[in-house]
């Protein structure tokens, strides 16, 4: 473990301060290692977070599980790779999971509310607005929302992917003051925790500290994450300007009194608009744009718009309107709503606005406006 600095156990102090907390727990650390549901890791964290509401804080839970409370009641012994059977499992298992969550508080004296999201809840402004007016009110009732991806009526084009991610959405949702993200290691290593080398990280200050490590895994039998979407989800949520601790699920209640236990990741940014967040990193890509050095300047230090002049190539086949990814030679760093289909991006690639109107193109524009530009962190 790197040593613990007097500025960690400052930065710690935030999250015993948050007034608003998401907590998150992966299907790893809800099962058992036959797959059924830790009846005991449900009672143990729900005990902790009824502790941490009756001490003035609102709480939101985000709760994978269901495909895995699904597998048993269905015959299967690992979880299925269709995703017709996969809803299946979500639906037969979410109302159990729910259950079993709900009989966890009560034990505590305090209710829960099932919540189920889609993608299109972050991605449509009119789904976003609601969606928050019902967590908002819920959390003003001194209800603990339980959340988890719709998977019994998403698809793998318009679906967030793993609950993580969720979990940064929901954090941006509700106006979190921090995440917590809970999970089956005791935080971010240098390199996988068997590596002989490897060290835990305490705290993230930059994503440039981050460039280094090796991420190895695509998480458990039963769930769909992994280290790295757990990086990803911790580094947008600092991005919209909110603390992260990423910690084992057994260091709940550490993590909440402030002890340096985990990882913690600083917030680095400010909250963003719910539509930048959804370029960012909701939208499903068409393609990427490559773009050359001095582009990638005039979009990150400049907030400029991206125009045909600065980009190199263009791979894939997007339509006008279509989201896409911008890359430079160190990788994605952007994605934006495209102005032009493919084939006239690669057509007018690296050329001025003067020659293109020398060349007969009526109306140049920017490839990508800035006010469809949203920047990524690197990872």
């Amino acid at each position: 473990m790197s040593e613990v600095k007097d500025t960690d156990i400052e930065m710690r102090r935030q999250l015993v301060q948050a007034r608003r907390l998401v907590v998150k727990i992966g299907s790893s650390s809800l099962t058992r290692p036959d797959g059924r549901l830790d009846l005991n890791r449900i009672d143990q964290v729900a005990a902790v977070l009824a502790q941490l509401t009756r001490a003035g804080k609102q709480v939101v839970l985000v709760s994978s599980g269901a495909v895995a409370a699904g597998l048993d009641p269905l015959g299967f012994d690992t979880r299925p790779r269709e995703l017709p059977t996969v809803q299946a499992c979500a639906a037969m298992g979410q109302g159990l999971l729910v259950a079993r969550w709900a009989a966890g508080f009560q034990a505590h004296f305090r209710h829960v509310a099932q919540v189920l999201l889609t993608a299109e809840d972050v991605m449509r402004r009119d789904h976003y607005t609601n969606a928050r007016q019902a967590l908002d009110k819920l959390l003003n009732l001194g209800v603990i929302p339980v959340v988890n991806e719709n998977d019994a009526v998403t698809t793998r084009e318009v679906r967030f992917g793993d609950n993580d991610r969720l979990a940064a959405y929901v954090s941006h949702l509700v106006h979190a003051d921090a995440l917590v993200i809970l999970t089956d290691v005791d935080g971010l290593y240098t390199a996988p925790p068997s590596h002989p080398q490897a060290r835990r990280i305490v705290t993230v200050t930059d994503p440039a500290q981050l460039q280094e490590i090796q991420l190895e895994g695509a998480g458990s039998a039963v769930g769909t994450g992994g280290m790295r979407t757990k990086l990803r989800a911790a580094l947008m949520a600092g991005d919209s300007g909110i603390d992260v601790v990423m910690c084992h699920a057994d260091d709940l209640a550490a993590a909440a009194r402030g002890q340096v236990v985990g990882t913690f990741f600083a917030a680095t940014g400010k909250r963003r608009p719910s539509r930048s967040l959804w370029i960012a990193h909701a939208a499903l890509s068409q393609g990427q744009i490559l773009v050359d050095d001095g582009a990638a300047r005039a979009i990150t230090t400049g907030k400029k718009s991206l125009l045909l002049a600065g980009v190199v190539s263009a791979r894939g086949s997007f339509q006008t309107g279509d989201v896409v990814e911008v890359h430079d030679g160190r990788g994605l760093f952007a994605r934006g709503v495209c102005a032009y289909d493919s084939e006239d991006v690669n057509r007018w690639r690296g050329k001025s606005m003067g020659e293109l109107k020398e060349a007969g193109h009526l109306d140049p524009r920017p490839v990508i406006h800035r006010d469809d530009l949203a920047q990524v962190p690197r990872l």
